[in-house]
């Protein structure tokens, strides 16, 4: 038999998907599955968008430019300006997701063996992306009884090599709903400018903040234009998640230009998501204040209802809309697997997203999930009565409970 790539044997499975195989057999049972593994909005998109794609009278479906229409990234630089965020249209290259940016930049800025600096726990994908484009992941821990707030400059700092090419992180945080402060931001871009190397930041959650917390753009500091990327995406914002558009975003010109030479192998944006995606930049205001509003309502839901569960623990997320929780038992991938396999309350079970997946540290997050707050507050509370039973049978069935 042929041999495969060392490359593709080596990328990890994603932990928001791997159990997958098991959540399809419990449906084939006839269990419904409440999903809180995945970011899947279940909040409808915005009508402008959907109507901008049911409307259209295209003949044929064109390629487009490779870098995206100039009339979405020119909306796109108008959108940014309101959360004083001052860039070109030129400064502004579309991607296939927001999954396909991070995989453009990697390759844009790193060659094999390089090493990229992410504090942990991160959106699993990342190890993904970063595996595919031969980057070694170099973690730096953030600590569950601290909110996962920054890690010490010193921390970060003494991580730093000649192999190193960038810091990434996601503001607000997938997984951990932390929100990196201004103060975090500056310090940020401030050592990558000393060190000559970059700073990536995800913002795909931007406008999901948690009371009256605001965020700060890696893009507004003013003397990191050189050194700052920010990757961006309609999935979240706009539940387009099928959409795949994301975008990347940065001053440093250099940059973009080699950007548009993994463009221009794809060749270009799919014409339907671009449609939908401009559209929405249509949707007035309100729509996204809805968004945030049930958002909010649902995590204050959720972490009430998870913490009065014996034993449990919540880092309580200041954005977007997942949070880390620590559970009474000894290993999530394990409990997560048996609330699928071989649990079940009133013809329903649970399925979550095992934390160790987030982590590159091996042994981090083994009693820990992360929690999607997805489906709407009735749901949630169902949820975390599900999530309460099967503790107490696993821990019965299985093991004495870790604390």
């Amino acid at each position: 038999m042929p041999k495969l790539s060392k490359k593709g044997i080596d990328i990890p499975v994603s932990p928001i998907r791997k159990l997958a195989v098991f959540s399809e057999q419990a449906k084939a049972r006839g269990v419904k599955v409440l999903h809180l593994n995945i970011g899947q909005p279940d909040i409808e998109a915005p009508r402008e968008a959907i109507d901008a794609v049911k409307n259209s009278n295209l003949k044929l479906l064109p390629y487009g430019p490779s870098q995206g229409n100039f009339s979405y990234r020119k909306k796109l630089s108008k959108y940014y300006s309101k959360h004083k965020i001052n860039i070109n249209a030129e400064d502004i290259l579309i991607t296939t997701g927001a999954s396909e940016a991070l995989t453009f930049v990697l390759n844009s800025i790193c060659d094999a063996e390089d090493e990229i600096i992410i504090p942990e726990p991160f959106y699993a994908n990342y190890n993904g992306f970063a595996s595919a484009s031969g980057v070694k992941v170099v973690p730096v821990a953030s600590e569950f009884n601290n909110r996962f707030q920054l890690p010490s400059l010193e921390n970060i700092d003494s991580k730093i090599t000649p192999k190193t090419k960038a810091i990434l992180l996601c503001n607000p945080s997938n997984p951990t709903g932390y929100v990196y402060s201004k103060l975090e931001i500056i310090t940020l871009c401030e050592l990558s400018i000393r060190k000559n190397i970059f700073l990536i930041v995800d913002e795909v959650y931007r406008e999901f903040m948690h009371g009256d917390i605001e965020h700060y753009s890696v893009l507004r500091h003013p003397e990191g234009h050189q050194n700052t990327i920010m990757i961006d995406s309609v999935s979240k914002r706009y539940s387009l998640c099928g959409a795949r558009v994301g975008c990347i975003v940065s001053k440093n010109k250099l940059l973009i230009q080699n950007l548009l030479k993994f463009a221009q192998l794809r060749l270009s944006p799919p014409t339907y998501a671009l449609i939908a995606s401009e559209a929405a930049l249509d949707a007035p205001d309100s729509y996204l204040k809805k968004v945030i509003s049930e958002y909010s309502k649902r995590r204050n839901v959720l972490i009430k209802a998870l913490e009065e569960i014996p034993d449990v623990k919540v880092s309580h997320p200041m954005g977007a809309f997942y949070c880390m929780v620590k559970l009474p038992i000894d290993d999530a991938e394990n409990f997560s697997k048996f609330l699928l396999t071989s649990f079940e309350d009133e013809g329903q079970t649970v399925m979550l997203a095992p934390a160790t997946g987030f982590y590159s540290t091996p042994g981090y997050g083994i009693n820990e999930v992360r929690v999607a707050f997805v489906l709407n507050e009735k749901k949630l509370l169902r949820a975390t009565k599900i999530i309460r039973k099967g503790i107490k049978k696993y821990n019965k069935i299985y093991a004495s409970p870790v604390v």
